[in-house]
């Protein structure tokens, strides 16, 4: 009879079922389990060689329950079973027991435990403040109790192959959606605007001022401290404060019913209530919201498409999917945008767009607004930038757990033995990995407490890198404080995971003799883990250098006009006829070169932006234009340059029908020969008739807006409006210069307070999106390069140590330092050329769609590649190099006698 310890069951032919034998073992009684198990074996062996595999199991199950004894009882466990079954479960003596072993260990190995400790807190702290942004990116207008119900209404508008539409129409939009849908409950509209606000003897030009209609309260949430938010802004002239404003010009007196005078004509103003502060986290802000009632409709203008200056907000029904409300729109808006629209350009609608031309109306959901909304600073939306952010925390938490994995089966040497020992006294596979992954979690625990202190340190330079207002305390949250430990316990077991099944996994008896059986195996991961490191690392200082790049190339280009050196002096249309006289006044000092007043700015958008202007000849083709109102003094004062004809003059009365146009103008109105003379319909008088202007002069093109856009068509009109002086001013004495107009100004305006700016600080402004990224960039670039060099290092300092005997023999046998450097450091730097090959064209092809966003942008040429290529190497040589010539200069014979 064949007698077997009971052996483990795998299913495999000739073998019965795991599970049947482990029912037998459970259920028979010690005493006679080795000979029953025996005999059954053999019997199931000869059943399954004659009927087949189920007919065996059948068998076998049915004679474990035959040779049950009558009173079937629970067999008694060995001693060693009971300690294996004991100290196998997770119970509170053995987890005891793991952590004192946990911090020996930690506590012994100092380098490789500080270098986790280090990479896993940098990983940490960046995700939890990229977590941080993110949470507060993706809670905009949440805070409205009805943000699921209201959506702004969008203009889509093609015209000449640009996308000239945006989030404003007209003034009647919302009332026409309103009277035409049952489906929309409220419509309500906002404008911005800014203003000249005085009350007594206290005055502040409010730039966060919006108008809203009396509606604005039903549909957004923002609480009230005084006030009636149904009647606030019912009547005309009124307006409500915040509770910041309300303290400004106030103080702790009641605002309710007292007068703040609006503009320089002192339009009185009653105050009908106090909110809350707008919170940070809206699409919107203001300090003071007056009525549009009696304010803002003197004229009823027809369709959608003049005056746009409005954002249009609808509240639908609970649970009402607003695409079917969209899908009804464009019978409307074809009526209310089309009818205008075509009328202008003298075109059917088949004919508008057979050239590619199109126009309609979408609605945008509420919490969509803040990261879907493309505007000219941000084409894709600011969630490009949660993306970019999302893709660098999880990267760089990767590399730092790359780096424990590394580090953790790079010493596996050392603990090799002790694995070897444990198992021989009767540790199983399972206790160790319980023991290795409790040592990982535990190193994880004290990487977040670092990861915390570095993110409370950290955050104020967070916020001003990000414009934000984060703070620590959003993580007292229960939900997300929870979510902060189950995901640190995560990264714990998720990093000590291959460590710890590698560790567990080495043979006691040749572990014993010194030989590793695992080692290529782990060299492979390692290496493959380095090139990882290296590859999303190489990827970032491609990432750096190109938008590096592209920024200096948009801050380096010629714009066309001289913008160093110009002032801007905001809002002199409040001095009325003293405007002129002002002005005047300041060129006659010798700090100024020459001065021009101006509504338009060039840098950024204005209020005239897309107006249709046609050739006279040819009244059928609308070119889609960019109008400016200027004096003769605006092309000189900033260093335009005209390329025909010339500039306005007040020597010719007739200028006041003259315009000048940019060469794209030209242009695209087909006027490349000879447009000097010729007529074009342009803008409509305040009388609403069409005027007729004779061009007089073409300036040479500028760029107007970011680099982003192409220059598209502009003309320049003599005059009709004001509100900007624009001074050339030299560099000597600017502070006292500046002292001496606010002196010059408060004698012509007392009441208004003196506003400027730099023109090249404005320019500066447009590229704002880009300095953020490529300073984000930057920074977690350089964070990155810090955490593989740690890894690096350490993986360094463990190949010296595991080869220290070679070193030294090399050394007698006669090997110089530069010979043992090199050895030591050739199979990372081929890491490192492997993962640049791998890197290059996926930061190639990344990079490349995100210039695509710029209608004027670098190349991204091979020096790139090849810079970033050696620095990775110069980074890997410096860090490996140390750890090598210290190995290469020590003394062989110590080498030789270090085991």
């Amino acid at each position: 009879m064949k007698s077997t310890k009971p052996n483990r069951r795998t299913g495999m032919s000739g073998r019965a079922p795991r599970w049947a034998h482990w029912l037998l073992i459970r259920l028979h009684p010690a005493n006679t389990l080795e000979e029953v198990e025996g005999d059954l074996d053999e019997l199931y062996t000869y059943w399954y060689n004659r009927s087949g595999q189920t007919q065996a199991t059948l068998r076998y199950l049915l004679n474990v329950l035959s040779v049950l004894p009558p009173f079937v009882r629970r067999r008694k466990l060995s001693k060693q079973e009971q300690y294996q079954r004991t100290t196998s479960s997770l119970n509170p003596t053995m987890i005891r027991n793991y952590l004192k072993i946990a911090f020996r260990n930690l506590k012994r190995q100092k380098v490789s435990t500080s270098i986790n400790v280090v990479g896993l807190a940098i990983g940490l702290a960046t995700c939890i403040l990229i977590m941080l942004y993110v949470q507060d990116e993706f809670s905009y207008d949440r805070y409205n109790e009805q943000a699921d119900r209201i959506f702004r209404v969008g203009l889509n508008l093609q015209l000449n192959g640009k996308d000239v539409g945006g989030y404003s129409l007209g003034q009647n939009a919302a009332r026409d959606l309103k009277q035409e849908f049952p489906e929309v409950l409220k419509a309500t509209r906002i404008r911005g605007g800014s203003e000249f606000v005085s009350y007594g003897t206290t005055s502040f030009r409010q730039d966060n001022l919006l108008l809203a209609d009396s509606t604005f309260f039903d549909v957004f949430t923002i609480p009230f401290l005084k006030g009636n938010p149904r009647r606030a802004l019912a009547e005309p002239n009124t307006v409500v404060l915040t509770e910041e404003t309300a303290r400004k010009y106030f103080g702790n007196q009641d605002p309710i019913g007292k007068a703040l005078a609006f503009g320089s004509d002192k339009t009185p103003y009653r105050v009908t209530g106090v909110v809350r502060n707008v919170p940070t986290n809206s699409h919107f802000q203001f300090d003071m919201l007056a009525t549009l009632v009696g304010r803002d409709q003197i004229i009823d203008w027809p369709g959608w498409l003049y005056n746009i200056n409005y954002q249009t907000y609808l509240l639908l029904p609970e649970h009402y999917d607003y695409k079917k409300l969209e899908a009804k729109i464009p019978q409307l808006a074809e009526k209310q945008i089309g009818s205008e629209l075509l009328k202008w350009l003298k075109l059917t609608p088949k004919q508008f767009r057979e050239r590619g031309d199109d126009f309609g109306v979408f609605l945008q959901p509420l919490t969509d607004i803040h990261l879907y909304s493309r505007t000219d600073s941000n084409p894709g939306g600011t969630i490009t930038y949660v993306y970019v952010l999302t893709a660098i925390a999880a990267f760089m938490l990767l590399i730092a757990c790359v780096n424990f994995m590394n580090l953790s089966t790079a010493t596996a040497v050392r603990r090799s033995r002790e694995v070897g020992v444990r198992k021989v006294l009767g540790s199983v596979k399972g206790q160790l990995q319980q023991q290795f992954l409790i040592e990982s979690v535990l190193l994880a625990v004290v990487a977040l407490l670092v990861g915390l202190l570095v993110v409370s340190l950290a955050l104020p330079f967070f916020n001003q890198l990000t414009g934000k207002t984060l703070k620590i305390n959003l993580l007292t949250e229960p939900s997300i404080a929870a979510g902060l430990v189950a995901g640190t316990v995560l990264v714990g077991l998720l990093a000590g995971s291959y460590p710890a099944f590698y560790l567990a996994s080495f043979k006691p008896v040749l572990v014993l003799k010194g030989r590793m059986t695992a080692g290529r195996g782990s060299f492979n991961l390692r290496s493959g883990l380095v090139v990882f490191q290296f590859f999303v690392t190489i990827s970032m200082i491609i990432a750096t250098v190109t938008a590096d790049r592209q920024l200096r190339y948009m801050q380096a280009q010629k714009v066309g006009f001289n913008h160093e050196q110009v002032l801007v002096i905001h809002d002199t249309n409040m001095l009325r006829n003293n405007e002129a006289v002002f002005r005047d006044q300041i060129i006659r000092s010798p700090q100024v070169v020459r001065g021009s007043i101006s509504g338009q700015v060039p840098v950024g958008r204005t209020n005239l932006d897309n107006t249709t202007v046609r050739a006279k000849e040819n009244p059928d083709q609308g070119v889609m234009t960019r109008f400016y109102f200027v004096d003769p003094e605006y092309i000189p004062t900033l260093g335009m340059h005209m390329v025909q004809g010339r500039n306005f003059s007040k020597r010719f009365p007739t200028d006041a029908s003259g315009v000048i146009l940019n060469e794209t103008a030209v242009q695209a109105l087909g006027w490349q020969k000879n447009p000097i003379g010729r007529e074009l319909i342009g803008y409509t008088d305040d009388n609403g008739v069409q005027m007729i202007y004779r061009v007089v002069g073409v300036v040479s093109d500028f760029h107007f807006e970011s680099l982003r856009q192409k220059i598209g068509p502009l003309a320049l009109f003599l005059g009709r409006n004001s509100g900007n002086i624009l001074v050339k001013t030299r560099t000597d004495k600017l502070p006292e210069f500046l002292a001496s107009l606010k002196q010059q100004w408060e004698s012509y305006s007392p009441g208004a307070p003196f506003s400027y700016s730099f023109l090249d600080d404005r320019f500066a402004q447009v590229y704002v999106s880009e300095q953020k990224i490529e300073q984000v960039l930057t920074l977690f670039s350089s964070l990155t390069i810090f955490i593989a060099c740690l890894g690096l290092f350490g993986l360094a300092t463990h190949t010296a140590e595991q080869r220290t005997k070679e070193i030294g023999v090399r050394k007698v046998l006669g090997a110089s330092v530069g010979s043992v450097v090199a050895l030591l450091s050739r199979d990372f730097l081929k890491l490192v050329l492997i993962a640049l090959v791998l890197a290059s064209p996926v930061a190639w092809w990344g990079m490349n769609q995100w210039l695509e966003e710029f209608a004027y942008k670098v190349t991204i040429d091979w020096w790139i590649f090849a810079l970033a290529g050696l620095l990775a190497v110069g980074i890997a040589l410096l860090t490996v190099s140390f750890q090598s010539i210290k190995a290469a200069l020590t003394n062989p014979v110590k080498s030789l006698r270090s085991e």
